[in-house]
């Protein structure tokens, strides 16, 4: 007989997807800390640039320089408070969620660091506009949440996660960003900014329902509670998504009729019952839980004053809108940013007393600022204090957490 001879066994095959997942392993591993997960730089990305252009606005406002871009500087100031700070923020959220969300490895390394170059660089092209154009300037702006939005969707549709509508949103500020330079150059209607605030208030209804109450039941918990723990009623979450979605949309295309102010009114009420349900009063001894519950109030309050406004009321619209962007917004995200840095970087997740001082400086800055829009005191003055106040909040951050951003994670 003849023997059979018999070879080297196969290889295993080893499919892209693996491939691809050993690529990512290896950039982590290689990476500096600040590149090994998306809330690192662009976290630290929006404090620094928060108080940047903050800093620019008001001392533009002073009349010490002129502000070097094409777009009026009140325009720069929304655009740059929404698409550049809040942007920033969302990209850190949405590059940190999706990996739990989807069990895959963070974007890291390289091209984690070239997605932060096109945020900074879109920054610094807006900024100086009248020297390199506002076309190059919104090229690199758009692009950058373009780019965003196409890792997040590849991320989600690899996994088939159920968070599509997330990504969705994200498209749909992309759009609006466009849009906002559309309006600002005269092509269209100047409702841009209009539309990534009612975005923003949209992202939080749906991301802070889920995670407002999550996090209040689990400190309940710990402490022993077992009785009136909260819980996330679908119908009802949906009802006051749903009826938000609606007013806003309203204010998008019919903001001066007097029904899109009584359905902004109803929004804030649901809004509200929606948020006592979460037991905020309960986690006051906990800042790092109930400054989610203050940064949600901001949204019923916001809703309000733009009701109240829209309705005929003796209330600016500039009040409403700084309800909703440095209360609702601004809360939120350094709500999140200051816990979801302690706990991915393996700290205790425990607010230590400067982060409780931010927390209280935040606020400030955002009743302050209300105040100055309605009239209730001397109008640059309270403005000046707001903004000292807001900025001291995101220095604080900088100040307490960028380390840990740039350290490796404490084991």
């Amino acid at each position: 007989m003849t023997e059979r001879k018999t070879g080297a066994p196969k290889a295993p095959t080893v499919t892209r997807g693996e491939q691809m997942l050993a690529l990512r392993k290896r950039r982590m591993a290689a990476a500096p800390p600040i590149l090994r997960g998306g809330f690192r730089p662009f976290f630290f990305g929006a404090a620094a640039w928060g108080v940047i252009a903050l800093a620019l606005w008001l001392c533009s406002l002073a009349g010490l320089f002129q502000l070097p871009t094409a777009l009026e500087p009140v325009a720069w100031h929304r655009h740059e408070m929404i698409f550049g700070f809040i942007g920033a923020a969302v990209a850190g959220f949405l590059l940190t969620a999706i990996p739990n969300w989807t069990g895959r490895l963070p974007i890291a390394g390289r091209p984690l660091l070239a997605l932060f170059s096109l945020w900074a660089a879109a920054r610094i092209g807006l900024l100086f506009s009248t020297v390199v154009g506002i076309l190059p300037a919104a090229i690199l702006d758009v692009g950058f949440f373009a780019t965003l939005t196409a890792v997040g969707a590849r991320e989600v549709l690899a996994a088939k996660n159920r968070n599509v509508p997330i990504i969705v949103m994200a498209l749909l500020f992309t759009l609006v960003d466009a849009a906002d330079y559309a309006g600002s150059e005269g092509l269209m209607w100047d409702v841009g900014w209009q539309a990534a605030i009612a975005l923003v208030i949209i992202m939080i209804s749906v991301i802070g329902g889920r995670i407002i109450p999550s996090f209040t039941r689990n400190w309940m918990a710990k402490q022993g509670e077992k009785e009136g723990l909260p819980t996330q009623p679908a119908p009802l979450d949906v009802l006051v998504i749903a009826g938000t979605v609606i007013c806003l949309l309203f204010w998008l295309v019919l903001p001066g009729n007097q029904l899109t102010g009584l359905l902004l009114i109803l929004a804030a009420a649901l809004q509200l019952l929606r948020l006592s349900r979460w037991g905020g009063m309960r986690a006051m001894s906990d800042p790092l839980v109930l400054i989610l519950h203050v940064g949600y109030a901001w949204i019923p309050a916001g809703l309000l004053l733009l009701g109240l406004s829209v309705g005929g009321f003796d209330v600016p619209r500039s009040a409403a809108v700084h309800a909703l962007t440095a209360g609702a917004m601004t809360t939120m995200v350094l709500a999140v940013m200051t816990r979801a840095t302690l706990g991915h970087t393996g700290r205790t997740l425990k607010a230590n007393r400067p982060t409780v001082v931010l927390y209280i400086s935040v606020t400030i800055g955002a009743l302050v600022r209300i105040a100055a829009s309605l009239g209730l005191g001397p109008y640059r003055l309270l403005l000046d204090i707001g903004g000292f106040a807001w900025i001291a909040a995101l220095a604080l951050f900088l100040a307490i957490y960028g380390p840990m951003l740039w350290q490796a994670r404490a084991e």
